[in-house]
């Protein structure tokens, strides 16, 4: 119960960033996830647009979905193909290239723009289906994986992606701790993109998300960017029997 709350107060918190982000920037407040994909599924005539490049596309994609990708050459191309008069639903990993299509999308008269609240993280993570392109054999099973949750009594798992900004900038933080002489809980980085159904499964929904494991059991987990200094303290008080999940 007490992990349940401190989940649901762990998203309230990060919905209420992504409004206030989304108001700072010109773009209406986000629907929930649950709204938002009862509106696609009531949709006619939709338009899905991914935002992300033409290898994340590849890889795997909400059914239905375009790619538009604004580095793309043809961008501006595949952005007069689409019919202003249309329910028009937008996503990236995160909420980043969504909300700069988004807003393009108003600004040029789209009537009707509605953004992925959390990305395709977070939808893929809340159990929603996706076209993946990812072979098996790449791919861990949930008995893999707790199997490496126990290759040692501390293990640190890494939720991101290679495409992920945020997920980018945590990397100096672990490759900082991996050098740490005194840290010791084993690092084990998962790529979300190679291991979807694992992420529904887990329901990991925001990259980057961290998972401390002592002997295969859930002791700290922290969704978005992590310093050195809050591993530690999560390790720490593992060690000496406080930590908790938050």
């Amino acid at each position: 119960m007490k992990n349940l709350k401190t989940y649901l107060l762990v998203m309230l918190i990060l919905v209420t960033g992504i409004v206030k982000a989304q108001t700072a920037l010109g773009n209406p407040p986000l629907l929930s996830l649950e709204a938002f994909a009862a509106k696609l599924n009531d949709a006619k005539n939709a338009q899905i647009l991914d935002a992300r490049s033409a290898e994340e596309f590849a890889q795997n994609h909400i059914k239905g979905a375009i790619n538009v990708d604004a580095k793309a050459a043809d961008y501006q191309q595949r952005l007069d193909a689409l019919q202003k008069d249309k329910p028009t639903f937008v996503y990236s990993i995160a909420n980043g290239r969504s909300a700069a299509l988004s807003r393009e999308l108003r600004a040029k008269g789209f009537k009707d723009v509605e953004e992925l609240p959390g990305g395709l993280a977070n939808w893929i993570g809340s159990g929603h289906p996706i076209i993946s392109t990812t072979k098996k054999g790449f791919s861990l099973s949930k008995a893999q994986f707790i199997e490496l949750t126990g290759s040692s009594q501390l293990v640190l798992v890494d939720f991101g992606s290679r495409y992920c900004g945020a997920c980018k900038k945590l990397v100096p933080v672990l490759d900082s701790l991996k050098a740490e002489t005194g840290f010791t809980p084993k690092i084990i980085s998962i790529e979300v993109y190679d291991n979807t159904a694992l992420a529904r499964e887990l329901k990991v929904n925001v990259l980057p998300t961290l998972v401390l494991y002592q002997n295969k059991k859930e002791v700290w987990k922290k969704q978005g960017f992590s310093s050195v200094a809050q591993v530690e303290a999560a390790v720490n008080g593992v060690k000496t029997g406080l930590a908790s999940t938050k």
